[in-house]
C-alpha cells in the first residue's frame, strides 16, 4: 500500500498522533531495524500520549485557572513561611485526590495561597484529572443567579463533576443565611465523591461564626474541616516583597 494511502487513512480516522509517529518512522532509518511489533507499540503509545495530552490541555481551558503557569517547584519555601516541603511533596502525589480529602489553606492576604492551591491544581491536571477554579464571591452570586433563573440543578450538577473544585477567598465578603445554605449543598453534592481546596485569611477556628448559621456551620464544618490537610501558610505578603524587590531604580535617588 502506498505510504500517501495510509496518511490519508489515518487523518480521516484522527489518528493525528499515530500519523505523526508514523511519519517520523518513515524518515527516519533507525525505525527500520526495529521489529514490526516495536514499530506498532512505538505507534499507539505515540497515538495514546497525543490523546493524552488533548485531554490536559482541554482541562486546563476549562479549569478557568487564573495562575496556569503555577507550580510546585515554584513555591517559595522560605522557613519564614513555615510550609513543610515535605508535606506539600506528598500532597502532589495527588493521593489526597484518589482518597476523597480536602486541602485547607489559610494566611493572610498576599502570602501565597492561591498560588498553592493553583500549583496543586496544575498538578492534577496533567494527571489527568477534572479541575475547576472559582473564587467564593463569584461561586455565591452564580448560585444566586442560578436559584432565579431556574438552572440551580444543573449548577449543582456542574460543580459535583470536577474531581478537585479550588474554592478561593473564602470569608473576603458577607456571608448570609441562604449563601450558606446554597455552599452546603454545593459541599454536600461532592462529599466522600471528590475532593476540594479551600483558601482563606480566617483562621479555621473563625469559620463557624462566619457561616452565620448555626445548623449550616455545623454541617459544613463536618463534611469539610474533619477531612482536610491543614496549610498555614505564615510570613508578610508575598506581594509586598517582590514590590520591594522590583522597585524602580528612581525611588531610591
Amino acid at each position: 500500500m502506498h505510504h500517501s494511502h495510509l496518511i490519508e487513512k489515518m487523518t480521516q480516522l484522527g489518528l493525528n498522533g499515530l500519523k505523526e509517529a508514523y511519519e517520523r518512522q518513515s524518515e527516519e532509518i533507525s525505525y527500520q531495524t526495529l521489529a514490526f511489533e516495536e514499530r506498532l507499540y512505538g505507534l499507539l503509545d505515540a497515538q495514546s500520549l497525543y490523546l493524552r495530552n488533548k485531554v490536559i490541555v482541554m482541562n486546563r481551558k476549562l479549569s478557568k485557572i487564573k495562575e496556569k503557569q503555577a507550580t510546585i517547584e515554584e513555591i517559595d519555601f522560605n522557613p519564614k513561611r513555615c510550609l513543610d516541603k515535605a508535606f506539600i511533596h506528598t500532597l502532589a502525589t495527588l493521593n489526597f485526590i484518589r482518597n476523597h480529602q480536602n486541602i485547607i489553606i489559610t494566611g493572610l492576604t498576599g502570602t501565597g495561597k492561591s498560588y498553592l492551591a493553583q500549583a496543586l491544581a496544575n498538578r492534577a491536571i496533567i494527571d489527568g484529572f477534572r479541575v475547576y477554579y472559582v473564587r467564593m464571591p463569584t461561586l455565591l452570586e452564580e448560585i444566586r443567579v442560578a436559584r432565579i433563573d431556574g438552572t440551580y440543578t444543573n449548577l449543582l450538577k456542574k460543580y459535583s463533576r470536577f474531581h478537585l473544585l479550588v474554592l478561593d477567598d473564602f470569608g473576603v465578603s458577607a456571608m448570609h443565611e441562604d449563601d450558606a445554605t446554597n455552599l452546603f449543598e454545593i459541599i454536600e453534592d461532592r462529599t466522600l465523591i471528590n475532593s476540594t481546596i479551600i483558601t482563606s485569611q480566617l483562621l479555621v477556628s473563625d469559620w463557624y461564626a462566619y457561616l452565620n448559621t448555626k445548623t449550616i456551620a455545623d454541617a459544613i464544618l463536618d463534611r469539610i474541616v474533619h477531612s482536610s490537610h491543614r496549610i498555614q501558610i505564615e510570613g508578610d505578603s508575598m506581594r509586598k516583597i517582590y514590590s520591594t524587590l522590583y522597585r524602580p531604580i528612581k525611588e531610591y535617588e
